[in-house]
């Protein structure tokens, strides 16, 4: 038998694609091998190592993407561009419409109508505008003249059969070597989106069908590679030759680390690049993509980022142009809110951020400032046991940290939205301040960068400190008062006092009444918390009525069970500054103290609170 396979053919077995790496024997049997690399690494059984012997390698990194085959083994035939376009569009004149497979919804065949006109204009090869050869096995133009006996030689060209087409798919094909998707290009003289993904192209950069390509290429404003396990360089070299590209797509190349970009002039012109599904790990390892001073979108969604710049060097970040308005970040392993707050200075344009199925955005805690893959598991672990109430917040702590954007996850952000977010994020910081000393302040802010701003704007929260009080001395049995009371004339009246925590409302409304000379039984007390809480139905502009009435019911049972009564004001009515709108999605907390036996020190946290007196 003659053996007529080579390194680098491309061959197809019952549909399924491969690269042939290896002829030659293999250890242990008779007979001569093929080794081929599967363009889907989960159909073989090996990468090349093969029981101690390494016979050959691949390009995909995947353990299993290879395997043995027999030359012998019957193949799918490679089809050149016209033969495959005139099986998919074409229905023979000569017979009816070859049926297909049967539609079946809920276990009924449906029936087809109408599918022989849409067959019949598909028909129309002159007028085909977008042409979809997907896994079609095209591997040339025009067949080989070893192989052209099969041809009809009177056949039209290219141009000649599909002038009109402006967008072609030949992803997924039996294409060795780029010059034959050039020579297929180079009749469509109306082409605007060509897509290569999926193919095994060997020598892109020693291609010479690429050396002259200006008129093949000139109107393509859109190429896409992905899948194609292609080098950086190789993509540039690439890109080189579209001189009107505006928008690449590379995703799932198993790129780690971009080299810079030489001179080219793709870096003039790309407004979208999309570098999905790769392994970066760091902004820097995207630092060559600073020199595309054109770029405004940028795609690196399920990568596996988690800081702007790894250790131990931990290199200056890289600093996009400001023409860069959009990044997509999503789902890769973000754990830290310093890398959050370093956005605005590698992305000085960024207006539009795509941020969601962060560990950090699942797991929203201020305190995570760990910088490593580690701290990404375990964060995405815990995140795993939150659930919507984390998303929200982190939604908030997002906006706080990022006053620039304008929309975030596809939402458009309203000065109600940033209002109710930054006054949040400023009661949280409050929160922290409280747990600290005053020694550990200067630590805690340096983790916020924007509090004095947001305090110029909110005012400054008050920082309430608890002292650790020995519980057996006196001091730890008394709680700190402050009992406002607004008077007629608008003056806020103050009186401070310590009361037991034992005492019951009844006594509590006793020192109010002495205090303020108001009749005890015509008070009303209410413990001004400090803190802020979602309002019901977060997700709900418009609000739910049955809702509501659930939510009231659940309030009356609380304050019956536990002598409160809880209200809140909404976070957009209490800005000092700037708070202004309909209302938020935040409530500031308080409980009135109901008339009852509980012990005062049960109704309230902590050993300094403040309650205001209304009168009934």
């Amino acid at each position: 038998m003659v053996l007529d396979a080579y390194y680098g053919q491309r061959k197809s077995y019952d549909g399924a694609l491969c690269t042939v790496r290896y002829c030659g024997e293999v250890e242990g049997t008779k007979g001569t091998w093929l080794g081929v690399e599967w363009d889907d690494p989960s159909r073989g059984k090996h990468d090349g190592h093969h029981k101690g012997v390494r016979y050959f390698s691949c390009k995909s990194k995947s353990p299993t993407a290879a395997s043995f085959v027999r030359p012998a083994r019957p193949v799918d035939p490679p089809q050149d561009f016209l033969s495959a376009l005139q099986l998919k569009y074409v229905t023979p004149d000569d017979g009816p419409v070859a049926p297909g497979r049967p539609i079946v919804i809920s276990g009924k065949v449906a029936e087809e109508i109408g599918f022989d006109k849409i067959r019949r204009q598909q028909g129309q090869l002159t007028e085909l505008k977008i042409v979809i050869l997907d896994g079609a096995r095209v591997a040339y133009a025009s067949q080989p003249s070893r192989l052209a006996e099969s041809v009809d030689s009177s056949r039209p060209s290219i141009s000649e059969t599909c002038p009109k087409v402006i967008e072609i798919d030949l992803s997924r094909n039996l294409f060795e070597r780029f010059g034959a998707v050039v020579d297929i290009c180079a009749e469509l003289g109306l082409l605007k989106i060509l897509r290569v993904n999926g193919n095994r192209f060997n020598d892109v950069r020693d291609d010479a069908r690429l050396e002259s390509v200006d008129p093949e290429f000139k109107g393509v404003r859109e190429l896409e590679v992905e899948e194609t396990l292609l080098e950086w360089e190789e993509i540039c070299h690439l890109a080189t030759k579209f001189p009107s590209l505006n928008t690449l797509l590379a995703g799932s190349n198993q790129l780690s680390l971009l080299p810079p970009i030489p001179t080219a002039s793709f870096t003039s012109t790309l407004v979208t690049l999309d570098l999905e599904y790769n392994n970066f790990t760091s902004l820097t390892d995207i630092a060559a993509l600073t020199a595309i001073t054109s770029l405004r979108n940028l795609h690196l969604k399920a990568n596996q980022i988690f800081t702007t710049s790894p250790a131990p060097a931990f290199e200056p970040p890289p600093v996009f142009s400001s023409n860069l308005h959009y990044l997509d970040i999503s789902y890769n392993q973000v754990s830290t809110w310093t890398f959050v707050d370093a956005l605005p200075a590698s992305f000085p344009g960024l207006i539009s951020l795509r941020f969601a199925h962060n560990p950090i955005y699942d797991n929203p805690d201020l305190d995570n400032n760990n910088c490593s893959p580690a701290s990404a598991s375990t964060a995405t672990a815990a995140a795993n046991k939150g659930g919507p109430a984390n998303t929200d917040e982190a939604y908030m702590l997002l906006l706080a940290r990022l006053p620039a954007l304008k929309t975030l996850n596809f939402s458009t952000i309203t000065a109600a939205d940033r209002t109710n977010a930054e006054m949040y994020y400023l009661s949280r910081i409050a929160r922290q301040l409280s747990a600290v000393p005053e020694t550990g302040e200067a630590e805690v802010l340096a983790r916020h960068r924007r509090w004095a701003e947001l305090c110029d704007i909110y005012g400054e929260p008050v920082v309430a400190r608890q002292q650790d009080v020995n519980p057996n001395f006196l001091e730890a049995r008394l709680v700190s008062v402050q009992f406002c009371r607004l008077q007629a004339g608008g003056k806020m009246e103050k009186k401070v006092t310590r009361i037991p925590k034992s005492f019951d409302i009844y006594r509590v409304k006793g020192v109010a009444s002495k205090l303020f000379g108001l009749p005890p039984l015509k008070l009303r007390l209410v413990w001004e918390t400090g803190e802020w809480d979602p309002v019901a139905g977060f997700d709900d502009e418009g609000g739910d009525s049955s809702e509501d009435e659930e939510l009231e019911v659940e309030r009356e049972r609380q304050e019956d069970e536990e002598g409160v009564s809880i209200h809140g004001e909404t976070a957009s009515k209490t800005g000092k500054k700037g708070g202004g709108g309909d209302g938020g999605r935040w409530v500031k907390r308080e409980v009135e103290l109901k008339d009852g036996p509980r012990q005062f020190g049960y109704c309230v946290d902590g050993l300094d609170v403040s309650i205001r007196v209304e009168m009934r």
